[in-house]
């Protein structure tokens, strides 16, 4: 499943970049020995509000997770086109359950978007992208014990030392507060936790006891996690009440944001022949791929791009957030793109690749890195090129020719 990238997400990767191979272990080798390390670092977290109680308590047994290092170092494992990133995103299976959830959490959802103004679809679009629901097979399969992670890091990752000797303060004080345990707080390699994936930091300063029960939780109902979520969106990603993230468009759209009636009159319309809801209100133009659909992004756009800086990101949670509320797929196609998987190809494809002795991690029609991975290997036997790991309709079709 994808981390959370917020706050932590350029520091994180521009650290990977400037590390070479091996050279974090050979840092944390260098350095003093963990537990005397744990022992000096006693008196800073003293001095940051951490009772001596709470801190034995975490820290005293503590054993650093190493495996983090060749984690941040590592590049992604498999490199995807725009229309494969969207595809397997906004896919049959986060459409069809986001409005069940919906369903099942509107009258949640409209609080939370009555007291920040965050339209529900794109909490929803979060929510799914960050841990499918919180799907409780996510949390166990792909996360790892908070501490272990943030203390590693903090005591021997040189680069990036003060952020993350900071978040493990963070940590610590959420613990202190009462508010969770070493125990609940799995979460990713660098520490983002619970249904939107919250690093410490944004759990101590933007996390909202929505549901009133005495302590901000990411994890568990999801009422403090959507309505923390929406805080920042609204606080640190400027969102605006009621305004549009942008919309597909045909015509020309080139140069510097301009109103939407401004684009009219240029002769720049949306491509599914609707009037612009907010004519008034500016965009900037975007194509992220030559000869592909265009958009106007919105302020909106960027603001969901504030969670996670990467605008294709930020287009594959509008775009999602669009279908759930009932909208379509994109009118114009990217060059070379195949159309999303239905749900069931998708079982189709795992349940072929698994009986062909290609191990998908279970046949549901959720494409993770289990099924990704199933499928390089796949088309690396039978010579499929690119072997890049998609999980679409060319390789559903090679399969389905197999004896």
């Amino acid at each position: 499943m994808n981390r959370s990238r917020r706050v932590w997400l350029q520091g994180a990767l521009a650290s990977a970049a400037l590390l070479p191979f091996g050279a974090a272990a050979r840092a944390q080798s260098a350095r003093t020995p963990f537990p005397q390390w744990v022992a000096s670092f006693r008196a800073k977290a003293m001095a940051h509000g951490i009772s001596a109680r709470t801190y034995d308590s975490v820290m005293g047994t503590l054993k650093p997770d190493t495996s983090v290092y060749a984690l941040q170092r590592a590049q992604p494992e498999f490199q995807e086109q725009t229309w494969q990133y969207l595809n397997r995103r906004v896919s049959d299976w986060r459409i069809t359950t986001g409005r069940e959830v919906a369903k099942q959490h509107a009258s949640l959802l409209a609080r939370v978007e009555h007291a920040y103004g965050v339209d529900r679809y794109v909490l929803l679009a979060l929510w799914g992208v960050e841990s499918a629901y919180g799907d409780p097979v996510v949390q166990q399969k792909y996360m790892r014990p908070v501490f272990p992670a943030l203390a590693a890091l903090a005591w021997g990752e040189p680069r990036r030392r003060a952020y993350w000797e900071k978040e493990l303060l963070n940590a610590l004080t959420i613990v202190e507060r009462g508010w969770s345990t070493p125990a609940q707080m799995r979460g990713s390699w660098a520490g983002a936790m619970g249904h939107t994936q919250w690093m410490p930091e944004v759990w101590l300063n933007m996390g909202v006891d929505f549901d009133r029960d005495g302590r901000i939780s990411p994890f568990g109902h999801p009422a403090d996690a959507l309505a923390g979520t929406a805080r920042y969106l609204l606080e640190r990603g400027k969102y605006r009440r009621n305004e549009p993230w942008g919309y597909e468009v045909k015509g020309k759209a080139s140069g510097k944001a301009r109103t939407y009636a401004a684009w009219r009159a240029h002769g720049v319309h949306r491509a599914d022949g609707k009037a612009f809801d907010r004519p008034h209100a500016s965009a900037r133009p975007w194509t992220p791929v030559p000869g592909g659909p265009s958009f106007l992004l919105g302020p909106n756009f960027f603001s969901v791009r504030s969670y996670n800086p990467s605008m294709n990101y930020a287009l594959a949670i509008a775009h999602l957030a669009d279908r759930i509320r009932g909208g379509g797929s994109f009118v114009h196609p990217f060059p070379g793109s195949e159309r999303t998987p239905t749900l069931a190809e998708l079982k189709e494809l795992q349940q072929r690749l698994t009986k062909a002795g290609f191990d998908t991690g279970g046949v549901d029609g959720r494409v993770g890195s289990d099924t990704m991975r199933a499928v390089r290997t796949y088309q690396q036997k039978v010579g499929m090129e690119p072997a890049d790991g998609y999980a679409g309709l060319k390789v559903l079709a090679r399969l389905r020719q197999a004896p």
